[in-house]
């Protein structure tokens, strides 16, 4: 998923310093007010400022095994398996984000698909519960967050799928369609249930073949590469339930939530079974962040929820950023959000992206946000998550 480079945060300050001096002006405000969900806003001399830190505690969650392949995110020879792990009965996460790298002699299409095949005794039946498949593109960000998108809509399928003993099939029959071409992505989002123990694999092959045929045929599995790509592997987290420590309060100023930093929110880990080695999924792409929070206006002033491309200096990499969360109901209705959702991505300050505006209860009382979260696929990581207090007039 592109290079990235780790940020560290620190925070230093008390909250009533901080919030004195990140007061938003009145024209900002009103930029807030007036803008629509998704927008990107400009907000100049407001970001990359040192906001009050929100504490949580971070619960993890029941949840399908996690399987995702990025590494070798750019699979450069023209038929190899990029992935293969074994799964165990239930229900599993599989997220495929690979790249058409071959280049050498010549640059040519090619395929990449991801197949099961039962290693159980008995038939096999395989249930899809969430999906999410995008043509291949250049377009990264495109890719990402309709793919996030798309997969926060899915409702399922009915249809149950049967494989005998010893044998594969597709895993998303659109991916053995699809043309890739040199440096195009392929992305794919799938959640399922199986009832015997299997093997997935990833491979990349010639128009011509199937999936199931070419794992009969490939016998060498690429190692890891640890360059490039968040890491390959089962993941022993896929879902987590975070909770605010202490109840936010508009009066104090803006408070910031970061997630999924590497630092605070540590990266997961879990097994890679070609080497037999501790895999860690560097950003935690495809987790799911079940996010809790109270707040209460003391003031009277409502919330406002923004976030924005912190990485843009960082790295030549991080010049865009673009994410999809499904937001509690506010000032706009609740539901899935693309960010930003009037443009392919934000750059960098003084540009943010209004995500939502929480309004006060009229006596004042505590209220909770719930949202949905998952790091962006293509963004540079931690996206933070920026609650501004608003005079709601």
């Amino acid at each position: 998923m592109k290079k990235r480079s780790l940020l560290i945060l620190a925070f230093f300050g008390c909250a009533s310093l901080l919030a004195k001096a990140q007061t938003l002006s009145p024209e900002l405000n009103q930029v807030l007010l007036k803008s629509k969900q998704g927008a990107v806003v400009e907000l100049p001399g407001f970001l990359g400022k040192q906001y009050a830190p929100i504490e949580y505690q971070k619960i993890v969650l029941p949840g399908p095994q996690y399987l995702i392949s990025d590494d070798p995110e750019y699979i450069r020879v023209p038929e190899a398996v990029a992935f293969r792990e074994a799964v165990q009965p239930g229900s599993v996460r599989l997220y495929v984000y690979n790249v058409n790298g071959v280049k050498e002699p010549q640059k040519i299409d090619r395929k990449i698909t991801a197949v099961i095949k039962n290693t159980g005794t008995s038939v096999m039946h395989l249930r899809m519960l969430k999906y999410s498949s995008q043509p291949p593109s250049t377009n990264y960000f495109k890719i990402g967050k309709e793919g996030l998108a798309d997969y926060f809509a899915s409702k399922g399928d009915s249809k149950i799928r049967t494989i005998k003993p010893g044998e594969a099939i597709t895993i998303d029959e659109k991916l053995e369609k699809n043309v890739v071409k040199y440096d195009e992505l392929v992305h794919g989002f799938y959640e399922f249930v199986i009832d015997q123990p299997g093997e997935v694999s990833v491979l990349q092959t010639d128009l011509k073949t199937s999936g199931p045929q070419a794992l009969k045929r490939i016998t060498n599995v690429l190692p890891p590469k640890s360059q490039s790509g968040a890491g390959r592997g089962v993941f022993g987290v896929s879902n987590y339930q975070v909770i605010a420590s202490n109840v936010i309060d508009t009066k104090n100023g803006p408070a910031e939530l970061i997630v999924a930093d590497g630092v605070k929110d540590p990266w997961v880990t879990g097994h890679e079974s070609t080497t037999g080695h501790i895999a860690r999924l560097a950003g935690n792409y495809g987790v799911m962040y079940e996010v809790e929070l109270k707040w209460k206006s003391s003031d009277g002033k409502g919330l406002a929820l923004v976030t924005w491309n912190s990485r843009a200096d960082d790295n030549k990499w991080c010049g865009g950023m673009a994410a999809t969360m499904v937001m509690d109901k506010g000032k706009f209705e609740g539901g899935i959000v693309q960010l930003p959702s009037d443009r392919l991505t934000t750059k960098r300050a003084p540009e943010a992206i209004l995500i939502q505006v929480f309004p006060p209860a009229a006596n004042g009382e505590e209220q909770t946000i719930r949202f949905t979260y998952s790091p962006p696929g293509a963004s540079c990581l931690p996206t933070p998550l920026i609650f501004v207090p608003v005079d709601m007039k």
